[in-house]
């Protein structure tokens, strides 16, 4: 991975932190706009860290297979990667 590794697992421990409370909050039985709300807060700090990695790959092994002349399979992939992000 291209990306900077401690940044992105900071991320994400801090997101696996969050989904913690949520159970947390659901198992208390806590009001449902406040866990939706927490819902939010971890999915903006998993799409963070997606971008993260998503930008590093481009920096990184899609140029690098660009300038080997292999960037189409790579190219493809990221488009495969984005599709999903839009359902």
């Amino acid at each position: 991975m291209k990306a900077d590794k401690n940044q992105v697992s900071q991320i994400l421990k801090t997101a696996r932190g969050q989904i913690d409370g949520l159970l947390k909050m659901v198992e208390e039985d806590r009001y449902c706009i406040d866990i939706s709300n927490q819902i939010l807060a971890a999915e903006a700090l998993l799409k963070k860290a997606n971008r993260m990695v998503l930008a590093a790959h481009l920096k990184g092994c899609v140029r690098n297979a660009m300038e080997s002349k292999e960037g189409a399979e790579k190219i493809d992939e990221f488009i495969s990667v984005l599709e999903k992000m839009e359902r």
